[in-house]
């Protein structure tokens, strides 16, 4: 009897993450980009999920890639960054969803200035985790991990 192949997730990350590390250490951590894309696939691996992280700066993108997850049925962890307060374009994509999906942030917005404390997301995701750095990831993907289909 072999294995039931791994359950992919998307890890979608909007502008300007691909600076980590050397974007406000202070309230961003010192974790590289590609720090979080290695922390990510390697939990992924011991959750038995096939994490895929991908990271934009256009919002174009990030809505296509919120298509394709909806169309497929794919779980999303997804840090919408900027696009958090104010993208309606990404809020009805991320509303078409055909599997979880959880926004996360690595600071706490609503610790920070004023207008971070709106997300254009929260009311169609599946739930929000923020605050806890690159670990807002970790804990997402051990979310998904634990929402398996038994069968």
């Amino acid at each position: 009897m072999s294995a039931a192949a791994p359950r992919k997730v998307l890890v979608l990350n909007g502008p300007n993450l691909g600076r980590l590390g050397s974007r406000e250490p202070d309230v961003y951590g010192s974790t590289s980009y590609a720090g979080l894309v290695e922390r990510c696939t390697r939990l992924g691996r011991e959750l038995g999920l096939e994490v895929e992280v991908r990271e934009t700066n256009d919002e174009g993108e990030m809505i296509r890639w919120l298509h394709e997850a909806a169309d497929a049925s794919l779980p999303v962890v997804l840090n919408p960054a900027a696009f958090t307060h104010y993208s309606y374009g990404m809020r009805d994509a991320a509303a078409q969803r055909t599997a979880p999906l959880i926004e996360v942030h690595i600071s706490n917005p609503h610790a920070r200035e004023e207008f971070r404390h709106t997300s254009v997301v929260a009311a169609v995701a599946s739930g929000t985790i923020a605050g806890f750095g690159i670990g807002s990831y970790e804990l997402a993907l051990r979310a998904l991990a634990d929402d398996r289909p038994q069968g």
